[in-house]
């Protein structure tokens, strides 16, 4: 189960980047090109919501369906950062914007982690025992105010 889709993904690219992707040899047929670039991209994003899965199960049991949008726009964003990452991303040129975005997403998913930012996905108390992963139980109390007045 993906965050994302390979078309989703393929849609936020361009297409004379797509050569640039793939590597250094120009492929001027469309279809020879996305035939090279399609593993690129699934592998992409695999590792984008593995990411994002490395930082939500903290609070939540992953993979998380169905995921909620905001999810879905950082698994394409993680992806394509991961895309252009493999041949180094420039930053005096529009692939900052793939490293910001990319930092935006990592920024969110750290928030997630800590609980200062909710998905939108419980369905209880955030701060009840099922959303944090943690409870507590002990006996009943032995020595109270009563009981011990007197002593």
């Amino acid at each position: 189960m993906s965050y994302s889709t390979k078309q989703e993904v393929r849609e936020m690219l361009k297409d004379d980047a797509l050569n640039t992707i793939i590597g250094d040899t120009f492929i001027e047929d469309p279809a020879e090109r996305e035939e090279l670039v399609t593993p690129l991209i699934e592998a992409a994003i695999a590792d984008a919501d593995a990411e994002i899965d490395g930082y939500l199960a903290k609070r939540y049991a992953v993979p998380i369906s169905p995921a909620p949008r905001v999810l879905n726009k950082f698994s394409k964003d993680i992806a394509v950062y991961n895309l252009f990452s493999r041949i180094g991303i420039d930053e005096s040129t529009d692939q900052k914007t793939y490293l910001n975005r990319y930092n935006a997403a990592i920024k969110f998913l750290t928030l997630v982690a800590e609980g200062k930012v909710s998905i939108g996905t419980e369905t209880e108390d955030p701060a009840s025992a099922a959303a944090t992963g943690f409870s507590a139980k002990s006996n009943a109390r032995l020595f109270t105010r009563a009981k011990m007045r007197g002593m």
